[in-house]
């Protein structure tokens, strides 16, 4: 079998992969629509009860859902590019961290001036500046992976202590809905928060476009450089790529782990680590998982909710094991 055999094969697995994950994502958007407390007909409600149940709870949450999932595993496939580490994940390494302490900052400084908006651009100013600061850490001390992971792992114990200190400082009932709300909820979602999601859309699909220059990157500077990439422009772009999405992600729907980082390795694992494949697949694989993931969180629990971040926890911290032990062997 010659080379060109092997490459029309190897594009054949990742389009035959890129179909079966599409099929996947739409049961498991019938399967969204239809679960709940009351089971629902998407096609033909029976009452006005139900139609306003699908369309103004169940439709806007799903698309946050899609929306949210996508950008988070797209971000950490990046984040694992960019910082040359395949653990790095926004939850992992404290970048969710750093947006949620964003938003917790305006929250509590300003108050009054409170909107979806402000608290989009609060969050992605933390979610910038923690990482630029990972990166410029990374880059300058020449920090190992490993080394650059437990700086990650700090950065994000030291959010939570700030959030929790914020907590605990507070007054009113409104900074302690905050609180549980970072721990992951798509519960609030409304139709008219969605002009938001757009600005997820964005730098998304422009990530996406970057697969071909993010392949010449992993295979090292100095060849991503005599290919003619202008590698310090990109590194800069895609840091504010990342911010924008795990910020807007934190700001919709609160501290998620883990999808960023449970995906992509799965991808990596069963096709290939080629990103001009990966990241649309990632997309994919997010918005399906962290929909299943609000799936179970609404319904597992009669009369309640779980927090979303907790079954998203729940699912990616073995995994998030089993790589350490790999990576360490």
């Amino acid at each position: 079998m010659n080379f060109q055999q092997l490459l029309k094969r190897k594009r054949q697995r990742w389009l035959r992969a890129m179909a079966i994950m599409t099929i996947s994502l739409m049961v498991i958007c019938v399967m969204y629509l239809v679960l709940g407390g009351i089971s629902i007909n998407p096609l033909s409600p029976s009452s006005g009860l139900e139609s306003r149940l699908l369309w103004d709870l169940r439709m806007p949450r799903l698309v946050a859902a899609l929306f949210i999932g996508a950008a988070l595993s797209v971000a950490g496939a990046t984040l694992q590019v960019l910082l040359g580490n395949s653990l790095a994940e926004p939850g992992v390494i404290g970048i969710s961290g750093g947006a949620s302490v964003g938003m917790m900052g305006a929250f509590f400084f300003f108050p009054a001036a409170m909107t979806t908006s402000i608290f989009m651009f609060f969050a992605m100013g933390g979610a910038l500046s923690f990482t630029l600061l990972l990166v410029v850490l990374g880059h300058t001390l020449r920090l190992t992976t490993a080394k650059l992971l437990l700086v990650g792992v700090a950065l994000g114990i030291l959010s939570g202590a700030v959030v929790t200190w914020a907590f605990y400082f507070s007054n009113g009932m409104n900074l302690r809905q905050l609180m549980y709300w970072l721990m992951g909820s798509l519960g609030g979602i409304t139709w008219q928060q969605h002009h938001l999601t757009l600005i997820l859309l964005l730098p998304m699909l422009w990530l996406i476009l970057k697969g071909n220059a993010l392949d010449k990157w992993m295979i090292g500077e100095a060849h991503a450089k005599q290919q003619g990439l202008n590698v310090d422009r990109l590194r800069w772009q895609l840091i504010i790529a990342v911010a924008i999405l795990v910020g807007g992600a934190v700001a919709l729907g609160g501290v998620i782990g883990f999808i960023g980082l449970i995906v992509p390795h799965l991808i990596r694992l069963m096709l290939g680590s080629e990103n001009r494949m990966l990241l649309p697949l990632s997309a994919l694989g997010g918005a399906g998982l962290l929909a299943v993931s609000d799936l179970v969180a609404r319904t597992a629990i009669s009369g309640g909710e779980l927090p979303l971040g907790v079954v998203t926890t729940t699912i990616g911290a073995p995994i998030f094991i089993w790589m350490l032990v790999k990576h360490h062997d």
